[in-house]
């Protein structure tokens, strides 16, 4: 049994895994220092992530954009093997990356920006702990700042995951099979903007999504650290993977019809320039069906507790080993 209930073992724990100890309302000896060690942490976190969970990305993309062609998870992936081998469901590993990275960096650097922004306009000391209402609510606002760097590289990661089926589909005559040939071809077609196809629907997606994985991630640690007696900074490496992945599938269970917007609107701009979210919501929802919204939701879920977890892992203990550094 992982799971622990006194204050003694907390410590031991602590001390053998070298993960715990300070979090988010810890102040570094300068501002500037803190933002680098919150957006490297975030990165590293960004990084788990995507290694944790990219074929499963792969299907949910698939799924979302061309619901009638698969019956469901198992048969997108085996057809996706067929089709292109292994390597079809790690298409867009690159962008993955790169857009997680770049996302979570962003994102937990302004999330500690706007904890103390909550800090300064609730009247708290800068050092003060914040409810796990509060932090919820920075996590919220932090996500708009996040998106502005995650759509377009969300954009071309969504592109070369579904472009076998749209080259297949015959909506395109030939299919760009790097990162690259899909740049240049934005480039070239849409221009600069054409980088921020679906950026009202990210949004629309992360404020109310990151409320709920910020909040649920620390509503989670906080029971965690209730049923162990001790300090919730100090739960250890298995209830912070627990933690983070409850916070992902509250997210995703929220958020996933504005994903799937965004993914079709991301991938069908190929052809064109697409309808706004809402007229593709009222479209999808008219002419396919609510449940056409909630395609790709199986792998999406398994996915999130294994990633998610892994985020959080890595940039609890990224974080942790950093501010060491500073004590």
């Amino acid at each position: 049994m992982l799971i622990v209930s006194t204050p003694v073992v907390c410590q031991v724990v602590e001390r053998e895994t070298g993960l715990l100890g300070q979090h988010f309302d810890t102040m570094a000896p300068h501002p500037v220092v803190q933002a680098i060690i919150d957006l490297s942490a975030g990165a590293i976190g960004g990084a788990a992530c995507v290694f944790s969970g990219q074929p499963l990305d792969t299907a949910k993309v698939k799924m979302q954009t061309f619901p009638a062609l698969y019956r469901g998870f198992i048969h997108c992936v085996v057809s996706t093997y067929k089709q292109v081998g292994l390597s079809g469901l790690y298409q867009g590993t690159t962008p993955a990356l790169v857009a997680n990275i770049a996302e979570n960096s962003v994102l937990f650097m302004s999330y500690g920006f706007c904890q103390q922004v909550v800090r300064f306009t609730s009247g708290l000391p800068s050092d003060a702990a914040l409810s796990d209402m509060q932090k919820a609510c920075s996590g919220s606002v932090a996500s708009i700042f996040s998106s502005l760097v995650l759509c377009p590289t969300e954009l071309v990661k969504c592109r070369l995951q579904a472009m076998y089926e749209m080259e297949a589909s015959g909506k395109i005559a030939k299919s760009q099979n790097t990162v690259w040939s899909v740049v240049k071809s934005i480039m070239k077609n849409e221009g600069p903007q054409g980088f921020f196809q679906g950026l009202t629907t990210t949004i629309a997606r992360e404020v109310p999504g990151y409320f709920c994985f910020f909040g649920a991630y620390e509503l989670c640690r906080t029971a965690f650290a209730d049923y162990m007696k001790c300090d919730k900074d100090n739960i250890g490496m298995f209830p912070i993977v627990v933690s983070g992945g409850f916070g992902g599938a509250c997210l995703w269970l929220v958020v996933y019809p504005m994903d799937c917007v965004k993914s079709r609107i991301q991938v069908m701009s190929m052809t064109g320039r697409q309808a706004g979210f809402f007229k593709t919501f009222m479209t999808i929802a008219r002419t396919e069906g609510v449940r056409a919204l909630y395609s790709g939701l199986t792998p999406t879920m398994i996915r999130t507790f294994p990633a998610n977890g892994a985020l959080f892992l890595g940039y609890e203990a990224s974080r942790k080993l950093m501010m060491k550094q500073f004590d």
